[in-house]
Formats: C-alpha cells, sequence, structure tokens
C-alpha cells in the first residue's frame, strides 16, 4: 500500500475499563478519509492484521450505503461502585446499559448491587446486558445468571471464555429455565473460525466489532453467514472508529439491539473537536477527521506504532512471496 499521512495519538481513560487506564492509536488518511489502527498492546500478529485491513478500509473505501442516518446506543456502566452506576447508566440518554461483571478485584455481591443500581436508574421499561469478558467457570456463570436474572437481562455478554463453554451454559441454563440471552463477543471476533459459534449453538447474539474482524464490509458478510441478531460494538476507540462502527450499524438490514459504540465517554479526550457524542442515546452516521494536538503521542510512542504497522506490512510481504 503506498505510505499514506498517519498520525497517533495516546490519550487517557476517565476510569480504568478492560484493565487499561490509556489508550493509545494510529490514525490512517486516505482518498476517502479517516480510519483507525488501535489493536491492544498485548495483540500480535497475526491477530493485528484484521485491525489493519479495517483501518485502511475506512481511509479508502467509501461506506456501504446505509439504511438508517442514527442509531440507538447503550450506556457503559465500568466496575464501578453501585451508588455511582446510576449515574453512568443515564449518560447521554440512553435506554439501555451495558454493565461491567465479574471484575477480578469484585465478587458476585459487587456485581448484583451494581445491576440492581442501574435497573432502578433505567426503570422497568430500559434494557440491562451485562458483559464478563470471558471470565467465568461454566458453574460460575450458571451461579451467577440465576442470580442476576432478577433484574430482567436482555443478554449477558460472553459470560465464558470458550465456546465449548458456551454451548454448554446455554444447555444448563435452559434445563434449568433460565431464560437469559447469551451473547458471543471474543468467541467470534478472536476465533480461528467464528462459524462454530453458530455450529456448536453457543450463542443467541452475536457482537460485532470492526476492527477485529476486518472492517465494515467483511462484518455485513459475517452477519449474514451467522445468521444471529447482530449487536454492533467498539473496541474502546476514538471519533473515527466509532464512525465505522456506525456506518457498520447503519449499513445492517435489521438492528434490533442498541449499538455498544458508546465508549467515547470513557476517553479523557478525543481526537476530533466535533467528536461522535451521544443525544438522545443514538450516535448520528458521519465521518469524522483528526483535529488539534491535545491528544498526541510522544514521538517514542509514535515509533512504536510505526513498528508495529511494519511487521504488519512484513506480515504480508512475506504471505505473497509464499
Amino acid at each position: 500500500m503506498p505510505e499514506r499521512r498517519t498520525l497517533t495519538y495516546d490519550v487517557g481513560l476517565t476510569t480504568r475499563f478492560r484493565g487499561v487506564t490509556r489508550r493509545s492509536g494510529m490514525l490512517l488518511q486516505g482518498v476517502a478519509g479517516w480510519g483507525e489502527w488501535s489493536p491492544f498492546p498485548e495483540y500480535g500478529r497475526p491477530e493485528i492484521d484484521a485491525w489493519w485491513a479495517a483501518a485502511v478500509e475506512s481511509a479508502t473505501q467509501p461506506w456501504p450505503a446505509p439504511v438508517r442516518d442514527s442509531v440507538p446506543v447503550n450506556s457503559i456502566v465500568p466496575a464501578v461502585p453501585a451508588e455511582v452506576a446510576g449515574r453512568y447508566a443515564l449518560a447521554g440518554g440512553c435506554r439501555t446499559a451495558k454493565v461491567k461483571v465479574a471484575e477480578p478485584s469484585q465478587g458476585l455481591a459487587d456485581d448484583l448491587a451494581r445491576v440492581e443500581a442501574v435497573r432502578a436508574a433505567l426503570g422497568p421499561d430500559g434494557r440491562v446486558r451485562v458483559d464478563a469478558n470471558g471470565a467465568w467457570s461454566v458453574d460460575e456463570a450458571v451461579m451467577a445468571i440465576r442470580q442476576l436474572a432478577r433484574f430482567d437481562l436482555e443478554y449477558v455478554e460472553q459470560p465464558c471464555a470458550s465456546v465449548e463453554e458456551l454451548a454448554q451454559l446455554r444447555v444448563r441454563l435452559a434445563r434449568l429455565g433460565v431464560q437469559v440471552p447469551i451473547a458471543a463477543d471474543e468467541s467470534i471476533r478472536r476465533a480461528d473460525d467464528p462459524q462454530r459459534v453458530v455450529a456448536l449453538a453457543a450463542a443467541d447474539v452475536a457482537v460485532l466489532k470492526v476492527q477485529p474482524l476486518g472492517g465494515v464490509r467483511r462484518c455485513l458478510e459475517l452477519a449474514e453467514q451467522l445468521g444471529l441478531p447482530v449487536v454492533v460494538s467498539s473496541a474502546l476507540e476514538t471519533s473515527v472508529g466509532i464512525a465505522a462502527g456506525v456506518a457498520l450499524a447503519a449499513a445492517l438490514p435489521e438492528l434490533p439491539y442498541a449499538c455498544g459504540l458508546n465508549t467515547l465517554a470513557l476517553l479523557e479526550t478525543d481526537v476530533a473537536d466535533d467528536p461522535l457524542v451521544v443525544r438522545d442515546g443514538r450516535l448520528d452516521v458521519r465521518r469524522v477527521s483528526p483535529s488539534g494536538d491535545r491528544w498526541r503521542a510522544s514521538a517514542e510512542l509514535a515509533e512504536w506504532w510505526v513498528r508495529r504497522r511494519r511487521s504488519v506490512d512484513a506480515g504480508a510481504a512475506q504471505a505473497v512471496a509464499r
């Protein structure tokens, strides 16, 4: 790929999320606009190649035609104390909240208190979903979900780590009469074969993220192949990356669930002066360009990202040579 303009960002988080307190990545400019490349530091090749492909697509290709001009989103409730959880739940006028559970330093009692506070804040008509990031064993998930079910959960996202465990969990919950849907996230975006989720009947809902899956078009193809209801979610990106997720959600034929794209509130600052801000629980469909410099990364960090990108280029060259 010809050399194109790139910028590197480094911003803090308002609260610890997914075990990190800062977020950084590379912004790529092309003929269609800007794309974001921000795989988490612990990820390596070939996993980060799909993230790069998504950034290149956003920068060089127009997005698929939208069928809606805005998309509903959920609020994000990190693993915060119950007394402040309601404030997070109501942010941006959202009527759906995703609550983080199974934090390593906390217990089930903390999760129950947090979810109870969110349910109280949203009222009986609000929607509440929880995300365990694969932290529970099957036994732990059964115990937790049986207790959390009283809060009328929309679904539980990635309660267990493996596809096989998700399949076992669904069977056990069904036998117990616990009717809480299971959503697969990591079991799709970090899997060699995302179709195994369907083959093993391991999930009721598919969570799709643009960067990890290789771009908007790849996600549209995967949504059709999986045949499951889809939730479009972010990978903790800036407005540039979030815009690609909104483009995906806007192009899906059906959008039964609010999207998990309201993560910008977790960043201390954004790369754009006109960030994708949630209004009345929705995000508009539009492209975003970076501006200003308050988010610029140090020269040392920028060079680290350049080396990381070169590793992707080198891997692609080796693949062609073979």
